[in-house]
């Protein structure tokens, strides 16, 4: 365990439209910060517009983008970096993370598709991670993604994270569910992979809900309720590499605010043990 400094603290919760106006009128919800996808609010006024101003004046705000594509055999976008970038500057974003995928190339694919573990992929996508870093000025953070295939692998999922977040000096978005459904589906050991992740480039946590297809095929959806194994591995990754920020997902089947809620309040519960454990 390290003792560092993170953009937030405590326990966060995904903002989604449908329970915003809820959500503005409690009134001190225990939330600790809010996290967006950028490209679901940037440009928009009006009513919608006002409701994120709101928030973002009164909560730390992260963002965890959809499209930046950096895995991509395209060219950056180097527009849309920029426009993220002056959405980021306005909300006085604190952080902003992407998914080690990508999900274009000429034309949107709509999914996050695996990008190859390889060496040279390693020194592309590190080169990409160092453009956008560039334009932002900031430091760009990535997280582990589920995958179901892994087209021409030559590292461990480990190793090609790892060699990433060295070569392009970013930040790690550490998805805990992520981890849970990909030992499921390639079975390997979750908290052997927990381990293998250096504490110093973990920027922060995300924790979600999946389904159940088979019993050795899991689908990540962020649709359901965090189940008590992927719970123990936050508590596991706690353990190991301190009490991290932690955000809970809700992307589907999104049920009444209190139940999301309670299980912010969880999050909290489960970091106040930990430190109480240290």
């Amino acid at each position: 365990m390290i003792d560092k400094q993170y953009p937030v603290n405590g326990a966060g919760l995904g903002l989604r439209r449908s329970f915003c106006d809820e959500l503005s009128k409690l009134e001190s919800p225990s939330i600790d910060f809010l996290e967006i996808a950028p490209e679901n609010w940037m440009g928009i006024g009006g009513k919608i517009g006002k409701s994120l101003r709101y928030f973002s004046e009164r909560y730390p705000m992260l963002c965890h983008g959809l499209s930046l594509s950096i895995g991509s055999p395209a060219p950056l976008d180097r527009q849309f970096v920029a426009e993220v970038g002056r959405f980021l500057d306005l909300h006085q974003v604190v952080c902003y993370s992407e998914h080690l995928s990508y999900c274009s190339d000429d034309g949107h694919l709509y999914d996050l598709m695996p990008i190859p573990f390889t060496e040279e992929a390693v020194l592309y996508v590190a080169d990409r991670i160092r453009e956008v870093q560039d334009i932002l000025q900031r430091q760009l953070v990535i997280e582990n993604v589920s995958y179901y295939a892994a087209p021409g692998r030559q590292l461990t999922e480990t190793q090609f994270i790892n060699a990433i977040l060295e070569e392009a000096d970013c930040g790690l978005l550490l998805d805990v569910n992520n981890v849970y459904v990909n030992s499921i589906n390639h079975g390997y050991d979750a908290l052997d992979f927990i381990r293998q992740i250096p504490s110093a480039r973990i920027t922060y946590l995300h924790i979600a809900g999946h389904y159940n297809e088979a019993d050795d095929l899991i689908i990540d959806t962020h649709g359901a309720d965090v189940i008590p194994p992927v719970w123990q591995l936050l508590m596991d990754t706690y353990q190991h590499h301190g009490v991290i920020p932690t955000l809970l997902e809700r992307d589907f089947n999104i049920p009444d605010l209190s139940i999301l809620l309670e299980e912010v309040e969880q999050i909290r519960r489960h970091q106040q043990s930990a430190q109480a454990a240290a």
